[in-house]
């Protein structure tokens, strides 16, 4: 990649992740002390945008992300059986849509892979403890993920280019989350 190249693609990121930019932004704001872990993600305006329904008493930690409505979007669930972390994302349906797995070897800051069915597999990194961390498909940044933009604890933002598929991008988000802090 020349530095031509560099320069366009960090300026399509500033226009669309940056101040007044084009991605579509989400707040996911869990409850200190939930039963089943549900909480809601609210869009830019602080309008509630969808329902994040985690399952308590279940064998394998499950969350359904549901619209105002309470229809299923999608499913995610942990996989058991695996040598490392793994959750999965069904359809509504059933039918795998996504599977998020930390990468094995990552030395320097955290990656998780996500091997979309439909799609170009996407790739998180950075910081994930912390909250600030990137999703990219194809060496291109289509989500950002930060806890800075926020003074409440236990709430981050979650900016979504405005050509991805943010069900998809929010319930990767739910996952990793999920599997980098527990539920904590």
């Amino acid at each position: 990649m020349g530095l031509g190249d560099r320069r366009a693609r960090r300026r399509e990121e500033r226009e669309t992740f940056g101040r007044g930019g084009s991605a579509r932004r989400y707040q996911l704001r869990q409850k200190l002390i939930s039963i089943g872990d549900d909480y809601w993600v609210e869009d830019e305006d602080g309008e509630r945008a969808f329902h994040v329904d985690g399952k308590a008493l279940r064998l394998r930690k499950t969350f359904h992300l549901e619209d105002l409505e309470g229809r299923r979007l999608c499913t995610i669930q942990k996989r058991v059986m695996h040598i490392r972390d793994t959750m999965e994302i069904e359809g509504p349906e059933g039918g795998r849509i996504a599977l998020v797995h930390k990468a094995m070897i990552s030395p320097l800051r955290d990656r998780w892979k996500v091997e979309v069915e439909n799609g170009p597999d996407l790739e998180a990194h950075g910081s994930i403890a912390d909250h600030e961390y990137e999703i990219e498909a194809d060496g291109r940044k289509v989500a950002n993920v930060s806890k800075r933009w926020f003074r409440v604890r236990d709430t981050y933002g979650v900016e979504i280019a405005p050509d991805q598929d943010a069900v998809l991008l929010l319930a990767v988000t739910v996952a990793i989350d999920e599997m980098a802090h527990g539920g904590k």
